[in-house]
C-alpha cells in the first residue's frame, strides 16, 4: 500500500510545481513556468503508478486468498 510519506512527497512536489508555474507566469519566465508544469505532471504520474501498483497487489492478494480457501 502507498504509505503516507509517498503521498506527502507527491503532494509537496505538486505544490512546488504549482508555485514554480505561478512564479513563471507572474515573472513572464516561460522556463520556470514549464518547470512547474513538469513537476506537477511528474508527481501525478508517480501518484498514478502507486495507485496502479496498489491495485495489482490487492488483486494478487485476493487471488491467493481465494486459492487458500479451496
Amino acid at each position: 500500500m502507498t504509505d503516507f510519506k509517498d503521498k506527502f512527497d507527491n503532494t509537496m512536489e505538486k505544490a512546488k510545481g504549482k508555485f514554480n508555474e505561478t512564479v513563471g507566469e507572474i515573472t513572464d519566465d516561460e522556463s520556470q513556468e514549464l518547470k512547474g508544469k513538469l513537476q506537477q505532471k511528474k508527481a501525478e504520474a508517480e501518484e498514478d503508478f502507486e495507485e496502479a501498483k496498489d491495485s495489482v497487489a490487492d488483486k494478487i492478494n485476493d487471488a491467493f486468498d481465494d486459492d487458500d480457501k479451496k
